[in-house]
């Protein structure tokens, strides 16, 4: 790959992407066959004025091998220093990136029963220091290619050739050809903007039809605003979380939701690819799941905690978006998530209920926002789909028709 358009790819995750502050500390995780790009990502980063940048280095076949060896004891403790590491982030908050590149089916063949015990275990020690930094920092994730995912992608193609093929479908879907910051200046400023005629309607409820079998209604709160793209922390600055982004999203109300969703793309989750599945939803909760491929993983992931099983997100992507015209199943829901419509079951997002900042973790839960340990991005556009909101009138409005805004 033009070592031009990867300089410029970089200047976009840093300065665009994480934005950190002057003196700043950021913490970069990668894989090991990234060493090149993150030497000039991070060099970017100095430039910037940074602080330190630190580097959490994880490598996929190391992580399958933990899994496939280690006892479901040992997998589920947290050594004395892995905890002061959480602290240090949560007092120090330094702006985080992800280069992704993980192989799509890179933990296919480990016990998934085992692992979701051990996360499950972990996680009450996490959750204090991830409530600690959430809205208080400037996050991102990016994607690079790595051979595994390149093939998955282009499989005819050798690994060479897969490799610069997928870097090239990288940096058009993240908007990274030409002047890339002024590219990203324009699309914020258009998601802001239909972002805001959403919320001009006030909808209290969205129903999804499709010729799949979609058929689903989910209530909103009236507390919760349409966002998208770029977001601000507690401390004002801006950033952009996903590279690339088309999503206008919202957090619906937990336990309002019934019908059945309906996948029409596969779900990378952890490794496991989880293929032609849906999900039937009652009273908010998943309550019946079928998959061609993968559906005990589907089954584990909506039990990890109370809140797996309910939506946190609602995403509203046209099927025109650049991503879902390149014809590309990036088998990676970074990207395949940016292709048309999409949910995401767990966690709801604190930022998309106005004012959150003024109200504890427990007045946002008594609205309606969904916690979980997961938040996990599912696909259900297609050029099909019709979704109506619901006003508090109960007048249905357009929003889409046969996958794409009516606005």
């Amino acid at each position: 790959m033009d070592n031009k358009r990867l300089e410029m790819y970089a200047d976009l995750i840093v300065n665009t992407g994480i934005n950190p502050d002057k003196g700043q500390d950021v913490v970069i995780t990668a894989g090991f066959d990234q060493l090149d790009f993150v030497r000039m990502v991070t060099e970017k980063c100095y430039q910037r004025g940074v602080g330190k940048v630190w580097f959490n280095w994880v490598d996929m076949p190391l992580e399958k091998l933990h899994y496939l060896y280690q006892s479901e004891e040992r997998l589920s403790n947290f050594e004395q220093w892995e905890v002061e590491k959480l602290r240090w982030q949560a007092d120090k908050l330094p702006a985080r990136l992800w280069l992704d590149s993980d192989d799509p089916d890179g933990m296919d063949g480990i016990d998934p029963e085992k692992r979701a015990k051990a996360q499950m275990a972990k996680f009450p020690v996490i959750k204090p220091f991830r409530d600690k930094m959430e809205n208080r920092h400037q996050w991102c994730i990016a994607g690079v290619p790595g051979v595994k995912w390149a093939k998955k992608v282009f499989p005819q193609l050798s690994e060479e050739e897969a490799v610069e093929k997928l870097w090239d479908a990288i940096l058009t879907a993240s908007r990274a050809n030409g002047d890339a910051i002024a590219n990203w200046q324009e699309h914020n400023a258009a998601i802001a903007m239909r972002s805001k005629k959403l919320n001009e309607y006030h909808f209290t409820a969205l129903e999804y039809k499709a010729d799949n079998g979609t058929d689903f209604r989910i209530g909103l709160m009236p507390q919760a605003v349409f966002a998208g793209a770029a977001e601000t922390d507690l401390y004002g600055r801006t950033f952009n979380p996903n590279i690339p982004s088309e999503e206008i999203f919202t957090s619906p109300r937990k336990g309002d939701a019934d019908g059945i969703l309906v996948a029409t793309k596969p779900l990378s989750y952890q490794g496991s690819l989880i293929e032609n599945f849906s999900i039937r939803f009652e009273n908010g909760k998943a309550v019946e799941v079928h998959a061609e491929k993968n559906q005990a993983v589907l089954e584990k992931m909506i039990s990890m905690d109370e809140g797996a099983a309910y939506l946190g997100e609602c995403a509203l992507i046209g099927c025109d978006s650049p991503i879902n015209r390149s014809g590309i199943l990036f088998w990676n829901t970074l990207y395949d998530e940016n292709a048309s419509c999409h949910v995401a079951l767990g966690r709801g997002f604190d930022c998309c209920i106005k004012d959150f900042d003024k109200y504890s973790k427990e007045e946002l839960t008594a609205m309606g926002l969904n916690d979980s340990m997961i938040h996990v991005d599912f696909m259900i556009g297609c050029d099909t789909m019709d979704i109506d909101g619901v006003t508090g009138s109960g007048e249905k409005i357009p929003v889409f028709r046969k996958g794409l805004w009516c606005f």
